[in-house]
C-alpha cells in the first residue's frame, strides 16, 4: 500500500527494525545506495528477526531509479527541517516516505525537490535533534496506514 524509501541508510540495526515494520504493515522498503552495510549483515538480520523472508526489499543504485521503479509516486521527504506536520496531509496508496542517512539527514538538495508541502516533520521537544529512523518511520507509516483504517490489518 505504501513505500518507504531509505536513501543511502548507514545502520544496520535501523533498516533491520524497518524491515520488521514492513513485514507487519504491508509496507515496501526501497533502499538507495550506497548502503552502510551488507544485506546479509548480522545485525541487520538479528534487528529484522528474519522478517526478511516477509517484506519487499528492492535495492536500487539512484533516487531516480527507486522513483522510476514504484511509477514516480507521490514522495514524502521526512526531516527536521522539515516544516509540515507529519498527520496534517491526507495519505493515499501508493505514497512514499523518504528518509535519509542516520547521521546526516537527506541532503538539502534532495530535500528541496519535494514540494514544500511534502517536507514533513515529527513534533519533537525544543532542542531535540531527531528521533531514531526507525521510529521515525513507524510512527508516519502507522498514520497513513490509520488514514486507510488499517486496510489488510488483523
Amino acid at each position: 500500500m505504501f513505500s518507504i524509501i531509505l536513501f543511502q541508510p548507514e545502520i544496520p540495526p535501523n533498516t533491520g527494525n524497518i524491515i520488521r515494520l514492513c513485514a507487519n504493515t504491508g509496507t515496501a522498503l526501497h533502499l538507495v545506495r550506497p548502503l552502510g552495510f551488507e544485506l546479509d549483515d548480522t545485525r541487520l538480520k538479528r534487528a529484522g528477526l528474519d522478517y526478511r523472508e516477509f517484506a519487499d526489499v528492492v535495492v536500487h543504485d539512484s533516487l531516480a531509479e527507486c522513483r522510476q521503479a514504484l511509477g514516480d509516486p507521490r514522495v514524502f521527504a521526512l526531516s527536521t527541517r522539515g516544516r509540515t506536520r507529519y498527520d496534517t496531509p491526507k495519505y493515499i496508496p501508493g505514497d512514499a516516505f523518504l528518509f535519509g542517512p542516520e547521521t546526516r539527514g537527506l541532503p538539502d538538495a534532495v530535500l528541496e525537490a519535494e514540494p514544500a508541502e511534502q517536507r514533513l516533520r515529527l513534533p519533537m521537544r525544543e532542542g531535540s535533534r531527531s528521533l531514531n529512523l526507525s521510529n521515525s518511520a513507524a510512527v508516519v507509516i502507522y498514520e497513513a496506514w490509520r488514514q486507510q483504517g488499517y486496510a489488510g490489518g488483523a
